[in-house]
């Protein structure tokens, strides 16, 4: 990701403005980033166990990883 490149535009739209160009960058930008702190997100998820009050341990990402994924 090139969070420098979002932040530049972030602050060019406050200080000059965009281009129209320049504004589908954006938002282009953003959207590649905010879906790579969601498959992050989901990773860490599927790898936490927790333990059971019968003392089993269950991965969350086994157990409910396959369900809806977005």
């Amino acid at each position: 990701m090139n969070i420098e490149r979002i932040n530049e535009l972030a602050r060019k739209a406050k200080t000059v403005g965009l281009t129209a160009s320049e504004k589908e960058e954006q938002q282009k930008l953003r959207r590649e980033y905010i879906e790579a702190v969601k498959m992050n997100l989901r990773s860490q998820l599927d790898n936490i166990d927790v333990e059971e009050k019968d003392g089993s341990i269950v991965n969350l990402g086994e157990k409910y990883g396959n369900k809806t994924r977005h």
